[in-house]
This record gives C-alpha cells, structure tokens and sequence, in this order.
C-alpha cells in the first residue's frame, strides 16, 4: 500500500476488490487547432511538450481528476478510489499553514485561517501502536504536534460519534414502527463508511439507498459541529475556519468532497482536507520528530466555556464505533423491555460476518449482524434484492475486520499484520467505555447547538441523503 497519494489512480488494499478499474470517463475538453505538423516531446521531469515545425514548444497540460468527478462516475468500484486532489492531501494542508503564516508576516489578519483538526479514535490507536505508546499518551502527542504545525484546536470524534450512535438508535426505533407501512424500512443498514455508501450508490441504486441510515457519519457531523457550532462560538464565518479530520480510510477524502457537504453560500465544505493515519506518520518524518519524544498537551474542548469535558472515553462493540451493539441494546429495551448487558455474537461463515439474535418464546425479536468486507456485504445486498434477509440491522464496513483495519492505517514492519491489528484493538478499547448520552456535554450541545434532539435544525446537521449514479456501460462489462 502506497504511504502517500501519487498523480495516478491507485487501486489499494485489494482484498476487498470488486471490479477492474475500468475506463475513465472524465470529459476531457479538446480544442481543436489547426494543424501545422510537429511532435510530441517527453522531458527527463516527465513533462510533455508539443513542438512546432518552426522548432517552438508549446508545453501540455495533464488532465485533472477530482474526487467529484469520481463520486459522480461508475467507471469503477474499489473500498478506496484513491487519487490525488489539490484539497485532499497533505502538500494542500502545508499549502494553507504556509499561507497563514505569510498573512501573519503581512499583519493580514482577516486572511488567517483558524486551523482545527480532529482525529479518529482508530487513527490513534494506530499511531499509538506504531510509536509503542497507550492512546492517551498518542493524543497528547498529537495535539502537541498539531499544535506545533500552527492548529489552533485538536479534536476527539467521540463526540461526534456521540451524535452519530444516538442519531442511528433514533431512527432504527422510527423505521421499526413504520415496518408495516414502509416496504423498504428494515432492515437499516448503517451508513458510517463511505466504501460502503459510494459502492451502493454506484451499483444498487435507488433499490439499496432506501435502507442505508440518513445519519451523517462521525466525521461529518464533527464538520457540522465545527463549521456551525464553533464558528459561532468564535464569531467567524464557517470559511474562516479550515478543518482538517484524521482518519483511517482513504475513503474519507471522497465522502469530505461529496457536494452534499458543501455550502454554497461561503464557497466551504464542512471537512477541508482529510489525512489518513498513514499521512501523519509522514508528516511526523517530514518535520523531523518522533511521535514519543514530543511534549504533551490536553486535546482542546469544543465546548470551553461548559465545564463537561469527561476525558477520552470509547464505545463498546465493535473498532467501527459499534453501532450494532448500541442499537441493539437500545432496541431490545425500548421495544420489548429486555435489558440486556452482554452481547454474544454468533461467527457465520467468517470472523468478519456475524450475527446477534434477540430470542423470546422461540419467536426472534431482532436479528443483527455486522458485515465486514465487500464479500460478505455482497452477500447481504443479493438476500436484500431477493427479499430474503433476515436482518433488522446490518452494521457494515468495506474493510475486513471494519475500520481498525482501514485502509490507511500504518501497516506492519516489526510484525504480522495480524499480530498488529490485535494491538490496535486493543488499544482502541484501552479507555473507558460509556454508553451513547452518557456524555453530558451531548445533551448541553443538542440544547445550546440544536435547539433540541428533535429540532429542524438536529436533522440538518446530523442527516444526510444518498445519490444513484447511473451505471456506464463499457468493454470490461462484456461477458465473452
């Protein structure tokens, strides 16, 4: 797996491969010249130049490709349509530190970006497994790193997530008491992971995305948090504010640019740039420190004039954020009055499909399942077409052993990946664990950010839509 994006498309981490790439079907404008005879020189920098007959060059620019033009074409399905873009990668980031600093150098103030970044919890566990350091001390690190770049404010997506697992709990309840009514209520399939979301929109269309969870992933409802909430709290414009998020996934970057996250209003999205895990460790060999040897500085509070900050904490269930463990649980109380305490999943074909059944009188009362990989999510999708899914909810990710294993995580060197993996794990569930509302700060934000868990406003900023795109017809889809 390449540790950084190159100017042509990568296929990585292909054990979870669907189709070859096909052909590319980016419009390219060509304009017609007259012609006047010459050639086509290639220079030793791998620049292309067009020479006259009368001995003059004429330099050719490349075609670019961005991860709109990708969202919006299904010339090819992989869990990470990776590609270089000016707004997803690390050299746009230094670009934008650069900037702030001239600004500073000018006394242009009101050109400064406010820098906030926010790291996800499977990206420390990482990091922290890399540089051999428990995942408090990796986001004390890493705030102090941030810091030194020039961010004004270093980030947890728990909080986010917070959001996004009681959002799902919410709208899994609303779904199963409209079971009757709504053909294509259950079963709910979650909506985190943007491999997952972009393959449904490219290949099943308007059939799968009634069932895919409206809640906005943790990584984007921290966008709204940041671009509304803390915009607002600091007085500034939401394009004022550049947000960076740290994650484990390539496919982050394309579900940061899709264009429902966009304001047309002030020319932003909600998350600039996305920087994978495996960027970090770059930029951290690039400025020349070593992750265990910085200092250590407290993760900033989005809130800092609420005194409800509760210390790093997770989730319990699975390195995904653990959404079926959560709606679970909240189902079986809410609709049937079991409490329960302990969940046992059931392994089926593999340890990356599983299932958990809520059972009473021989009659099942729920049926759950988390799907990790796009075999076993194919699986899911043809029960689903052909009505025959036994299923309330899927959790589903496109990584095999879901997101700590994602596809730009730093990747084994000492060790077997495997042996590696188990130590992000247990990393990852190193902190303490709280139940989704146990927070305080969530509920003083649906108040003071949202107006209520119920308001106009929580559904704008913590829910989303989904968009079929057409299927291309081209040579590689020709059975011979």
């Amino acid at each position: 797996m390449a540790s950084m994006f190159s100017g042509a498309l990568q296929l990585i981490d292909l054990n979870d491969f669907i189709t070859p790439s096909q052909e590319c079907i980016k419009p390219v404008k060509l304009e017609k010249k007259e012609n006047k005879g010459g050639s086509i020189v290639v220079t030793d920098e791998g620049d292309y130049f067009e020479k006259n007959e009368d001995g003059t060059k004429e330099k050719l620019e490349k075609a670019k490709i961005t991860l709109n033009d990708c969202l919006a074409c299904s010339g090819c399905i992989t869990s990470a349509e990776s590609i270089l873009i000016t707004q997803q990668s690390q050299e746009e980031l230094y670009r934008i530190i650069e900037e702030n600093k001239k600004h500073e150098m000018c006394n242009e103030k009101e050109k400064i970006k406010t820098l906030v970044v926010s790291i996800s919890p499977q990206s420390r566990a990482s990091l922290a497994a890399k540089y051999k350091v428990d995942v408090e001390t990796a986001a004390k690190k890493l705030t102090a790193f941030f810091h030194r770049l020039g961010f004004q404010y270093v980030f947890d997506t728990t909080i986010s997530r917070e959001f996004s697992l009681i959002e799902s709990q919410k709208e899994f309840i609303r779904r199963y008491d409209a079971k009757d009514i709504e053909p294509k209520a259950l079963p709910m399939l979650s909506s985190a992971c943007p491999g997952w979301v972009c393959y449904a929109e490219k290949t099943h269309g308007d059939y799968v995305l009634p069932y895919i969870s409206s809640v906005k992933s943790p990584q984007q409802i921290m966008g709204s948090l940041v671009k509304d909430y803390l915009a607002s709290k600091l007085q500034l414009k939401c394009s004022q504010i550049y947000h960076v998020s740290v994650m484990p996934c390539f496919d982050k970057k394309l579900e940061a640019s899709r264009n429902d996250f966009h304001s047309d209003q002030y020319e932003t999205r909600d998350v600039d740039c996305v920087i994978t895990s495996v960027e970090v460790d770059a930029m951290l060999e690039t400025e020349g420190v070593c992750l265990d040897e910085l200092p250590s500085e407290d993760l900033d509070q989005i809130s800092a004039d609420n005194p409800l900050d509760t210390g790093l904490y997770s989730h319990a269930g699975s390195t995904s954020g653990g959404y079926s463990d959560h709606i679970f649980i909240h189902a079986a109380k809410e609709l049937f009055s079991d409490a329960v305490s302990e969940i046992q999943y059931k392994t089926l074909r593999n340890q990356d499909m599983k299932e958990i059944v809520l059972e009473k009188d021989g009659e099942v009362l729920l049926r759950f399942a988390i799907a990790n990989g796009f075999r076993n999510i194919q699986n899911i999708v043809q029960k689903l077409k052909r009505g025959k899914s036994p299923y309330h909810f899927v959790e589903i990710m496109a990584c095999p052993a879901g997101c700590a294993n994602g596809g730009a995580q730093i990747r084994a060197m000492e060790e077997s990946p495997k042996d590696l993996l188990k130590k992000v794990e247990e990393l990852y569930h190193s902190l303490p664990s709280k139940e989704p509302g146990e927070n305080p700060l969530v509920h003083h934000l649906y108040e003071e950010w949202l107006g209520g868990a119920e308001s106009e406003k929580a559904k704008q900023m913590l829910h989303t839509q989904y968009h079929a795109v057409e299927k291309i017809n081209n040579a590689l889809f020709i059975k011979w």
